[in-house]
């Protein structure tokens, strides 16, 4: 089996307020393991569905208690930071922004690569939000649309 990432976490002073955030600007969905402070997230169709790491095209991941304090804006990232695949970089962060996020790095086409850009969630958790396809249509990977 190869190494690969299979689940990731998300932490939270306030776990609801990360929920709705989550759900409203990615649809992910949220379900809380009984009365442990532990959700587990649904990304959408294609993730891989178990730790063992059967095929899929995304992972899944949980949310949990913050044990700390928040970070701060523009403090360093401590631990690993998520990028999520989606079709429209900009909208979701003007969304994100409108949900209570703050932008962290505008969105920029990045050659060979695409369109890319980071938030800090509600939590100031930094994630990125990144799209094939840069802002004249053309698609980073080398070609046109």
């Amino acid at each position: 089996m190869a190494n690969l990432v299979v689940h990731f976490e998300i932490h939270a002073s306030e776990p609801q307020r990360l929920i709705d955030f989550y759900s409203q600007l990615l649809g992910w969905e949220f379900t809380q393991f009984g009365d442990v402070r532990y959700w587990s997230i649904a990304t959408g169709e294609g993730a891989v569905g178990n730790v063992a790491g059967t095929a899929g095209h995304g992972i899944n991941g949980g949310l949990t208690q913050r044990r700390g304090p928040r970070p701060e804006i523009g403090a360093p990232v401590m631990g690993c930071n998520l990028v999520v695949a989606v079709a429209d970089v900009d909208a979701l962060m003007r969304r994100g922004v409108e949900l209570g996020g703050t932008e962290a790095l505008a969105a920029a086409d990045m050659q060979g690569v695409g369109r890319l850009g980071y938030l800090l969630d509600p939590d100031n958790n930094v994630f990125g939000l990144i799209s094939a396809v840069m802002s004249d249509g053309t698609t980073g990977m080398g070609g046109g649309a």
